[in-house]
């Protein structure tokens, strides 16, 4: 009897650093979410996103990093902070790229 609760105690401390390693491992990113398509509901689950984050970060679409958040002074960085392991910006299908304000050296604008 002795014996088969030492098995189960050193079991269950061999076994413990790698659930806890696992528990704090980022999230796969398909249960990240997705801010450029996240429903409010969804974005109001984040913890700190309210009705008015939540509303003010889709009129903010689209986003080409998370970090615009905190740049676009739509949360602050503390906020951030939190939540940054559970979000992410997936590029918009078919969006083209923001075209530069100027053409570069030495080309003429079309």
């Amino acid at each position: 009897m002795k014996r088969l609760v030492l098995l189960i105690g050193l079991l269950l401390a061999l076994g413990a650093p790698a659930a806890l390693a696992q528990s704090r491992a980022a999230a796969p990113a398909s249960s990240l979410i997705d801010l450029n398509s996240a429903s409010r509901d969804d974005l109001m689950s984040l913890d700190g996103i309210g009705e008015v984050r939540a509303d003010a970060i889709i009129r903010a679409r689209p986003f080409r990093a998370k970090t615009e958040l905190v740049e676009r002074r739509l949360i602050p960085e503390a906020l951030y902070d939190k939540i940054a392991d559970k979000v992410m910006a997936r590029p918009i299908p078919g969006a083209t790229p923001t075209p530069a304000t100027r053409p570069p050296a030495g080309q003429k604008r079309s």
